[in-house]
C-alpha cells in the first residue's frame, strides 16, 4: 500500500470482509452496531490488505490506478478442529481495462499472506512465566530529603 493511503475494511457478513481505499481515516465498518468484529474478520482483512498492497505495487508499474479497487474476501469453515477451510479472493476494479484483467489475477496471486495461507505454518504457543505479586521485586523507597 502507498504510504499515506486510508483504507476501509467493512465487515459484510460473519464470513465476508472488503477492503477498499477511502478519503477519511482509517476505518473498519459494520452492518450494525451488534456485528462482532471477530478473529477471521481479522485474518480475511489481513489477506484483503495484502493482496490490495501486492496488486498497488503492480499496478503503478502498470501505470494504472487503484483509487475504485477494493477485494472481498470470503471464507467458509472445516471440522475437526474447527478452522478456516476455504478462503475466496474478489477483486471489484470497474477501470482495469479488459486486457489486463489474467495480469492482474496473477499480481493478487503473488500476495505473501496468500502464500502464507497456502503453505503450512510451523506454529508454536509459549506460556511466559511472569512475576506474580509475590515474587515480583518492591518498588525503591525513596528516601526522605
Amino acid at each position: 500500500m502507498h504510504r499515506g493511503a486510508r483504507v476501509k475494511l467493512t465487515l459484510l457478513a460473519d464470513d465476508r470482509v472488503r477492503y477498499e481505499l477511502t478519503t477519511s481515516a482509517m476505518t473498519v465498518d459494520a452492518p450494525t452496531a451488534d456485528t462482532q468484529f471477530s478473529p477471521y474478520h481479522m485474518l480475511a482483512g489481513g489477506l484483503a490488505a495484502c493482496t490490495h498492497s501486492t496488486i498497488a505495487s503492480w499496478a503503478e508499474r502498470a501505470k494504472l490506478s487503484v483509487a475504485d479497487l477494493a477485494v472481498e474476501v470470503s471464507w467458509t469453515f472445516a471440522e475437526e478442529p474447527h478452522r478456516v477451510g476455504a478462503m475466496t479472493v474478489e477483486l471489484e476494479w470497474p477501470s482495469l481495462p479488459p486486457a489486463r484483467r489474467e495480469a492482474a489475477r496473477r499480481a493478487a496471486d503473488l500476495c505473501p499472506v496468500h502464500h502464507t495461507l497456502q503453505t503450512p505454518v510451523a506454529m508454536t504457543t509459549v506460556l511466559r512465566e511472569t512475576a506474580t505479586p509475590a515474587t515480583a521485586p518492591m518498588p525503591a523507597a525513596h528516601e526522605a530529603a
